[in-house]
């Protein structure tokens, strides 16, 4: 089978899944349904705010209600929707809720897959009557070898007739390429849309069991495991005649999905005050104080800042003021300041920050 290069190491042959495509433009909205599951899979990599919690995520928006999935789609300019966990099957009529509520709002162009280890037919025909694209499955590592006759076979029969695309996506677990060889010959004869072979990757949460069972990272600035990389490349270039295989590299998520996503959303909610990088962060200034209103007067009173480049957070007890402005004030307030940058994202996750004056004693 030709092995096609693709971004950061990825591979695929064919073609990729649709998703895929939407996840590559940084244009996939991440709808975590809820942080539950009852699969138990010891790579789990979800984060601890999220892992057997009965949360909802869209990307790091902690979810209230509707208008706040709607309001992170229009952000990044989604074009699609992931839906993931825990496992969204776990709460189907909700889930089912959700893509009607994003196929109501962006059309039927916006496209929305999603991710479960259940083969519950069930609800799998409650979120495809929902209007579901795409589902992929993602059986528990101990029937990879015999997926086959097992009650995903009935699972995939219902999603195939619904008129999905139907994939397995499975981390690429080093030791375990015979069962997943077996995984991808049981895709072929069952005629599925795709297989998503994914770098085994270590996480806050699932670090110490991967420790345990042997694993380790492949180099000092990488996070996934040694020798899923080159299970995943042999396998794609093995894969069987006519099914469409994609090994996702674990530094694409962060390089490629996670990046465009968040420069989608830093252009629509840049402030005049904010820099935008290269990398989609942005950069401003901040000065912490007790008082960010009264602080925020004085800016523009007595320094004749415009308020155009200035913001009271309250929240955060600081004022945010544009980076290019703070420098020539620092040395006339008695409040500390920094210039920072974080993402552009509704956690606010800061990556650096550089003081500009120590607060006077």
């Amino acid at each position: 089978m030709r092995i096609r290069r693709w971004l950061k190491g990825s591979a695929y042959s064919i073609h990729l899944p649709q998703g895929c495509v939407h996840c590559a433009r940084g244009g996939k909205l991440v709808l975590l349904v809820t942080g539950k599951c009852n699969s138990g899979c010891f790579y789990c990599p979800l984060s601890e705010k999220k892992k057997g919690k009965a949360v909802i995520y869209a990307d790091e928006l902690l979810v209230k209600g509707n208008e706040d999935i709607l309001e992170e789609a229009r952000l990044i300019n989604a074009t699609g929707t992931g839906v993931t966990g825990g496992d969204p099957l776990l709460r189907p009529s909700e889930t089912a809720g959700f893509i009607s509520l994003l196929k109501g709002e962006f059309g039927a162009k916006h496209h929305v897959h999603l991710y479960t280890g259940m083969a519950d037919v069930k609800s799998i025909k409650a979120v495809a009557s929902s209007g579901l694209d795409e589902i992929r499955f993602h059986p528990p590592a101990s029937m990879w070898g015999k997926v086959g006759g097992s009650r995903f076979d009935a699972a995939v029969t219902a999603s195939k007739d619904s008129g999905m695309d139907v994939g397995i996506e499975v981390p690429l677990i080093p030791g375990m390429e015979s069962e997943t060889r077996t995984l991808l010959d049981y895709a072929s004869q069952a005629e599925l849309s795709f297989v998503n072979l994914n770098e085994l990757e270590f996480t806050e949460t699932n670090w110490k069991e991967l420790r345990r069972r042997g694993f380790d990272v492949k180099g000092d600035v990488s996070s996934a495991a040694k020798g899923s990389q080159s299970m995943g490349l042999r396998l794609v270039a093995d894969s069987p005649d006519g099914l469409p295989v994609h090994y996702c590299s674990s530094s694409f998520k962060d390089s490629i999905q996670l990046r465009r996503r968040i420069t989608r959303r830093g252009r629509n909610i840049k402030r005049p005050l904010d820099l935008l990088t290269k990398d989609g962060t942005r950069v401003f200034g901040i000065i912490e104080s007790k008082d960010p209103a009264a602080t925020a007067h004085q800016l523009h009173n007595q320094f004749k800042v415009p308020n155009s480049l200035i913001e009271a957070n309250e929240g955060m007890r600081r004022v945010e003021v544009a980076a290019w402005v703070l420098p020539e004030l620092a040395a006339e307030l008695d409040e500390e300041s920094f210039i920072i940058e974080e993402y552009p994202t509704a956690d606010r996750l800061e990556v650096e920050r550089e003081p500009i004056l120590i607060k006077r004693r």
